[in-house]
């Protein structure tokens, strides 16, 4: 009976982290296997209209997933002088945690951590950030990625001052690159 109460416990525990839990067994990038590889699309959001280009590629053994990601939005009302983002990241799986983890490094100096939570499903991986270095204390990131059969996926960036509900930053449709 105290090892049911233990293992009861411990689930308790683990649901109430908000991270989802992924299999201990086979590949812990199953579930995002469908990103794998070079993708385009258009994105829409506070910086205006704009393009992005997009690379996930398994390196290091595959044990991580290499995302490296520039997205261009030309001179327009919302962002009159335009502006170039380019950012690259690491998917990684914590075996401690049994989730994924994204550490996400930008052009503009911010430095996004993040981990899959439970309201990820087989159609849509959510990361919310744990931290997010070089911007005020309270702010919260989540990104999206919501797949749309095997060549095309969406993907929602979405930002949160402390104590306020999620905003929608920006939102990007992707299509494969053959």
């Amino acid at each position: 009976m105290i090892g049911m109460q233990r293992v009861l416990i411990a689930l308790i525990f683990l649901s109430s982290t908000g991270v989802a839990q992924q299999p201990t067994t086979g590949d812990p990038f199953e579930r995002i296997a469908f990103l794998i590889g070079r993708w385009e699309g258009t994105t829409e959001g506070q910086p205006g209209t704009g393009t992005v280009q997009r690379e996930y590629t398994r390196v290091l053994n595959g044990r991580f997933i290499r995302v490296r990601n520039r997205t261009e939005y030309p001179p327009q009302s919302r962002n009159p002088k335009g502006e170039i983002h380019e950012d690259e990241g690491f998917i990684s799986f914590d075996r401690t945690r049994k989730a994924l983890v994204f550490r996400q490094f930008h052009t503009e100096g911010f430095v996004n951590h993040y981990v899959e939570t439970l309201d990820s499903t087989t159609a849509a991986i959510v990361f919310r950030s744990e931290a997010i270095e070089n911007i005020p204390a309270g702010w919260r990131a989540r990104e999206t990625y919501t797949a749309q059969g095997s060549d095309a996926f969406d993907e929602v960036f979405e930002l949160a001052e402390a104590g306020k509900p999620f905003e929608i930053y920006s939102h990007a449709q992707f299509k494969r690159v053959k």
